[in-house]
């Protein structure tokens, strides 16, 4: 067992030393670490003026940076690990070593998971700043830098993998972004789509208010008239799912929430999972139950919709995991030697 995890550390070490001999990585690296740095200083100066503790919205700020860059970067760095070594003429001469194909493969799959876990250690000292800044909870850091980390690999397999399956570089390539920005973009696109095409018309009670006037001051109260009106109500509740597979939600709702005094998420993350767990609530006419004294919903309508909802995150990394494991398991299927059939025009040495 020894000698296969020292032949999968020699083919980490190759693909790895490739990397550091370039300029051009370093240069990215310090790129990022410029943008993101600009970026934490925008947000600073934005939200110490009416903000005391700032370090979570800094924080998560820099987590959601460090997953954009890498769902950027990622699959350039992976989309043509394999097929762009057969073009070379260099896969040939690995498949004839002591190599296994499993080996080579998941040797990629880590080589350009630690290289693309580069943008994160550049951020680090963003991190570090925003916990001196006050306001950063121990759980947040626990749970999103690890998920993070989770997702930078799914990335890095998906890109390995689909060159392996693929036999052009940039068709792989391609590809590999076209599945980051499914996961990314496509999901809320048919989060949006769905929930245009699930509206429905329903009958809402109509309600008012009344003012009285006397020596203590105006009091208000809300009664209801008796009558109804159409309302289109769009049906969120049935295309939350959506959302599920989206990497920046699974982020967001693995991490518990922190409310500020007003009952609502005082972090990014908070935020961003409040409006997932909204959309699983169903839509109900609005009532003179929902208001407090005021016109001002309960304070506790936050909370309410945390517990009153189910955290969806563990079901999309498992997709994202399963994903990775079909893409990587078939750049193992296809590397495999002796191959008992060729695609036509694959080169072989």
């Amino acid at each position: 067992m020894s000698a296969w995890f020292r032949m999968l550390r020699v083919v980490v070490g190759l693909e790895l030393a490739q990397r550091v001999r370039s300029v051009a990585w370093y240069v990215l690296l310090g790129i990022v670490a410029v943008v993101v740095g600009g970026i934490v200083v925008i947000l600073f100066v934005s939200l110490s003026g009416w903000q005391q503790d700032i370090g979570g919205a800094i924080f998560s700020t820099t987590i959601f940076l460090v997953m954009l860059v890498t769902s950027l970067v990622t699959p350039a760095l992976s989309g043509g690990a394999i097929n762009g070594d057969r073009d070379a003429g260099v896969l040939a001469s690995t498949q004839v070593t002591q190599v296994t194909s499993v080996q080579l493969v998941l040797g990629k799959v880590l080589a350009a998971w630690i290289a693309s876990l580069g943008f994160l250690a550049v951020c680090v000292p963003f991190m570090i700043g925003s916990a001196l800044l006050g306001g950063l909870r121990l759980e947040a850091v626990a749970l999103s830098i690890p998920i993070l980390v989770l997702e930078i690999g799914v990335v890095s397999a998906i890109g390995v993998g689909l060159s392996g399956v693929i036999r052009k570089p940039i068709l792989s390539t391609v590809v590999s972004y076209l599945v980051v920005a499914t996961l990314s973009v496509g999901t809320l696109i048919g989060f949006g789509v769905g929930a245009v095409a699930a509206t429905e018309e329903q009958q809402w009670p109509d309600i008012a208010w009344e003012y009285d006037e006397d020596a203590a001051g105006v009091t208000e109260r809300c009664i209801e008239t008796g009558t109804t009106y159409p309302q289109t109500v769009q049906r969120y509740d049935r295309v939350w799912l959506f959302l599920a597979a989206n990497p920046y939600v699974i982020v967001a709702d693995a991490i518990p929430p922190s409310f500020d005094q007003y009952g609502y998420p005082d972090d990014l993350f908070g935020q961003i999972a409040f409006g997932v767990r909204q959309a699983q609530i169903p839509q109900e006419p609005t009532t003179c139950a929902d208001f407090s004294s005021s016109r001002e919903p309960d304070a506790d309508q936050g909370r309410e919709v945390f517990e009153s909802t189910v955290p969806s995150w563990f079901a999309g990394l498992a997709l994202h995991l399963a994903l990775a494991a079909a893409a990587v398991w078939g750049a193992i299927a296809t590397t495999r030697t002796p191959a008992r059939t060729l695609a036509p025009g694959s080169r072989i040495a």
